[in-house]
């Protein structure tokens, strides 16, 4: 029985697919803009239960944050389409261009953070010939209270996700380009010991207050560490940018 809904709904879905009107990323309605900048485009997803998209255009390349477990159908335009199962906090990469419709099959919403990189091509080009360059694509760095998981590197960006207990530290480190920080869960962070400017090394500290799929944009150069100062584990992921 299973087995027919599930072939009936692949045909329901590629019925869709020759039918659906074809929107733009900014246009598709299950997508809400939450950050923009000559970097990346943001957006927060969330689709109902037993919803679909409208079938949307991706141009550039964009990186997924996925907020909870999923289990959603990805069709692809002129693609059979495919169940992917989703992990809380998994990061995925998919490369422009294509158009798809998700279908959210569950009795939950689907949510993730999209993030477009408008900058992509030029990104691309950089890292075939060499001119982007980082110590680690792939590790899994330990320290007390705290995990980072550096999955993978893609146009030049590097992904990873850090888990912190409360008080936990991430150790000081320099930053060389900008990045982008997307809360996996509610989080409260304080960045400490940012030095925007190496003469005077004159110390500024914030606290970023955010709920789950919250971004944040940070600039730059800046020597700093992350303290959780939350009273429960802080989950977010980071895309660094050369």
């Amino acid at each position: 029985m299973k087995r027919q809904v599930f072939f009936c709904l692949i045909a329901t879905l590629l019925a869709a697919q020759a039918t659906a009107p074809e929107v733009e990323l900014s246009a598709e309605p299950h997508h809400h803009l939450a950050l923009e900048n000559k970097y990346v485009r943001v957006y927060n997803v969330e689709v109902p239960p037993h919803s679909d998209t409208l079938m949307h255009h991706h141009r550039h390349d964009y990186f997924a944050v996925n907020l909870g477990t999923a289990e959603v159908i990805n069709a692809v335009k002129d693609k059979p389409p495919v169940t992917i199962k989703l992990q809380d906090g998994q990061i995925t990469f998919a490369a422009a261009p294509f158009a798809h419709i998700v279908s959210n099959q569950t009795d939950q919403p689907f949510r993730n953070v999209t993030i477009e990189i408008v900058a992509d091509e030029s990104l691309r080009n950089s890292a075939a010939h060499g001119e982007i360059h980082w110590d680690e694509d792939r590790a899994l760095e330990t320290f007390p209270g705290g995990t980072q998981q550096i999955f993978f590197v893609k146009d030049g960006i590097r992904a990873s996700e850090f888990e912190l207990q409360p008080g936990a530290v991430v150790p000081m480190y320099h930053q060389q380009g900008p990045w982008l920080l997307i809360a996996a869960s509610d989080i409260h962070v304080r960045d400490n010991n940012v030095r925007s400017d190496p003469k005077t090394l004159v110390p500024v500290e914030f606290t970023l207050d955010l709920k789950s799929g919250d971004p944040i944009w940070l600039p730059s150069m800046y020597l700093h560490s992350l303290t959780n100062t939350g009273t429960k584990p802080a989950k977010f992921v980071t895309l660094e940018f050369p």
